[in-house]
């Protein structure tokens, strides 16, 4: 079978970020679908996919499958990352309850379940933040079990269900970013999840001559010095940045780090004031940063729009008609590209007998030559020189000024 021949419906496509690496893959995106004007603009900007904007639950799976030219069967895969906050780190509660399903966000596992039942494509892929699958809290992956094995009883399918949480730098994508994905084919073909094929400096499977991760240089070695208009780093910490080196933080400020005691060691959130470092892959980036919050270009900026999609391993050349604020939380709400080529092409191999190695993988960025050394930091601005000595460490977990007033305020 030719994988271009291969039809994918598309739910919460964002900015198109599995279905940027579908399409590296050879598949076909026959229908998009998102909320977000912004997102359905850029998608039509930059692919000609028919995009459906709107709530999924004000939009009918007939409108869907009417939109894409496709029957109910015909689609061969069905992919998307319903937006849940409530799993997310900060939707994790501490006390184990499962009041995050009681969260109406939590709906879209629903819908997405709901267009599953209605359009019943070959295969399906889920996306969604680790916080779907912590242990002990697993509420969110039950929902969606339970969800598969009623859709199999009510309309005579077989579809599997195969969970794991992957880490995009462990297959080439030079940021740190786990996501959980659950795949299932209708048939009932279980889905063997590829190996990491990228390992940690350092690690055994690196010293064995194994591929270590991709670096931030390695995606941004080729991209042409950046106008920094736009990308300034404001608000009171702004110029505390330059003091801190690259691939550190607000710990570097710390008893326990080379610079200034300005800060109490973990009293602060890992991406205050966090930058990049040329030998290392990105930290997560993040979709709504504060003012304060990295990471941070190495030259004491924010990242710019071809840094950003760089990071995710987006197609070269998209174009975006939006503010910079507006690119962050696009890019930065997607999924990493060339994992979900990764695990697509995998899926065709599995599920649709196309021959994986028919061409190798193309969005992750090949291994390039050493970076230039890091720039020399500067001394703390005087400013900042009064917190010396200020804060504590952390006391523990439970412990912490915000877990206090939590308490006090029960």
């Amino acid at each position: 079978m030719s994988i271009g021949k291969l039809k994918a419906i598309s739910l919460f496509s964002g900015v198109g970020g599995l279905d940027f690496g579908f399409e590296a893959a050879g598949y076909e995106t026959r229908v998009a679908l998102d909320f977000d004007a912004i997102a359905c603009a850029t998608m039509r900007l930059n692919r000609r996919w028919p995009v459906v904007e709107g709530a999924i639950e004000d939009i009918s799976s007939a409108q869907l499958l009417k939109a894409a030219g496709l029957e109910i069967g015909e689609a061969d895969v069905l992919i998307g990352g319903p937006p849940c906050q409530p799993f997310s780190k900060s939707g994790y509660w501490s006390k184990g309850d499962a009041r995050r399903l009681d969260d109406p966000r939590a709906d879209t596992l629903h819908q997405y379940l709901r267009v599953l039942r209605d359009a019943r494509p070959q295969a399906f892929l889920l996306e969604n933040v680790p916080g779907l699958a912590y242990q002990g809290k697993s509420e969110g992956v039950e929902v969606v079990r339970r969800g598969i094995e009623r859709i199999n009883s009510d309309v005579g399918a077989n579809y599997s269900f195969e969970v794991k949480a992957l880490n995009a730098a462990s297959f080439g994508v030079p940021q740190l970013r786990e996501r959980v994905f659950i795949v299932g084919s209708r048939d009932g073909t279980a889905f063997r999840f590829p190996k990491p094929t990228h390992f940690a400096p350092g690690s055994e499977e690196a010293l064995a001559g194994r591929q270590t991760y991709r670096t931030v240089w390695d995606a941004f070695h080729d991209l042409k010095d950046v106008d920094p208009l736009g990308l300034e780093v404001k608000g009171k910490w702004s110029e505390l940045l330059p003091s801190i080196p690259e691939g550190q933080n607000y710990l570097w400020h710390t008893d326990r780090g080379g610079g200034a005691p300005l800060f109490g060691w973990r009293r602060r959130y890992w991406n205050f004031l966090l930058k990049l470092s040329k030998e290392k892959p990105s930290w997560t980036v993040q979709a709504q940063p504060g003012p304060a919050t990295g990471p941070f270009h190495w030259d004491n900026r924010r990242l710019s729009t071809n840094e950003l999609c760089r990071i995710q391993t987006f197609p070269d050349g998209l174009v975006f008609d939006c503010s910079q604020s507006q690119v962050q939380k696009l890019v930065g709400n997607a999924v990493p590209s060339a994992l979900a080529e990764v695990l697509a092409r995998e899926m065709a191999s599995q599920f649709f007998g196309v021959d994986e190695a028919l061409s190798p993988p193309v969005l992750a960025p090949k291994s390039n030559a050493p970076p230039p050394p890091p720039a020399t930091i500067r001394r703390v601005p005087a400013q900042y020189l009064h917190l010396i000595g200020s804060d504590s460490a952390h006391p523990g977990k439970g412990m912490g000024r915000s877990a206090i007033a939590r308490t006090d305020n029960v």
